[in-house]
């Protein structure tokens, strides 16, 4: 079939727009994919989908984001390259995800940083939020909003976790990152990283023993199913981020950007509510699945893991450190 000339140049224009992650809706719109691994049924997909729907109708249908959860665009990994380059346009990821792209992200997996939920909001919404923003905007990542989820607890089928102890040998797995690896060293398991999409079935197949996720990925991805023992361990608040593509970001308008990010700021404090109310509800049905779960000695679990904050304390730099004890200490 043969292009008329006039023609040419609109449709290199689309696929230029397809190519980052963008689809034209009208002369003057974009439909920008956001991605996530989490299942529907999670907190990070049903924010984003108020968020989503604010955002298309206080613009018009100028922006409009299409959500793709359940690892549909790749994983975290794939997922960030593709924000980096501009061939995705959004995504909510994992804070510490990023420590491949931006080392000093790591700082967000140390190991009972924040007592509660409301330490972390603080420092992550404050200075300590705006210096990784600073980061990441470096690498051509737009950090609209930091969400969240929630503490990390210890799963296994051998037996209730109380001390550090009882993890001795434990085969766990744990995120793919190596600040999380030393943590479980550290606490004298057996750690080993394995992508998220394939957690389930290595649980099932009792590859592992045992894995580390807060209480809504737990329940959302029925666990429950391949794990007996919910000890709650609590040894990481897991922040995430709601990120655009730097290049997709520039080429909204002024006008625009805000709206984007005040639904974004509304719909973070719309998330942290989902997983603060979910939390108690979750340990219930938890139990109603057959769970046993059980309370752990934080302070004993707090004082094994020092060696990795004495460790990484040099890695992350003391202004970074001093930031993080500003909030630390904080009431």
């Amino acid at each position: 079939m043969t292009i008329a000339p006039q023609k040419k140049p609109a449709l290199l224009a689309a696929a230029l727009l397809a190519l980052a992650g963008l689809a034209p809706l009208s002369a003057h719109a974009l439909d920008i994919k956001l991605g996530h691994v989490l299942a529907p049924s999670h907190s990070w997909n049903k924010a984003a989908e108020g968020f989503a729907a604010e955002v298309k109708e206080k613009t018009a249908g100028r922006v409009n984001f299409v959500l793709f959860p359940s690892g549909q665009l790749g994983n975290e990994k794939t997922m960030l390259e593709g924000l980096q380059i501009g061939s995705q346009g959004a995504a909510i990821i994992g804070s510490g995800s990023l420590q491949p792209i931006e080392p000093k992200f790591g700082v967000v997996e140390l190991p009972y940083t924040w007592s509660t939920s409301q330490q972390a909001y603080k420092a992550y919404d404050g200075e300590l939020g705006e210096a990784l923003a600073k980061l990441a905007d470096k690498k051509n990542l737009t950090i609209i909003s930091w969400w969240e989820n929630g503490f990390r607890h210890v799963t296994n089928n051998r037996g209730p976790v109380a001390k550090p102890a009882d993890l001795a040998g434990l085969k766990t797995r744990v995120t793919p990152d190596k600040m999380r690896l030393d943590t479980f060293t550290a606490l004298g398991a057996n750690p080993a990283p394995l992508a998220f999409g394939e957690l389930y079935s290595a649980l099932q197949q009792k590859v592992f023993d045992a894995q580390e996720n807060p209480l809504s990925i737990i329940y959302t991805s029925s666990f429950f199913e391949v794990q007996k023992y919910l000890s709650l361990t609590g040894h990481v608040w897991g922040p995430a981020n709601l990120i655009i593509s730097k290049p997709v970001w520039n080429r909204l308008s002024a006008d625009d950007k805000k709206i984007v990010q005040a639904a974004a700021d509304k719909w973070r404090d719309a998330q942290r509510k989902m997983i603060t109310d979910g939390d108690q509800q979750f340990v219930a049905q938890l139990k109603e699945k057959g769970m046993q779960v059980n309370e752990v000695d934080k302070a004993a679990f707090a004082a094994a893991v020092q060696p990795v904050w004495k460790t990484y304390s040099v890695t992350y730099g003391p202004e970074l450190m001093a930031i993080v004890q500003k909030y630390r200490e904080a009431q």
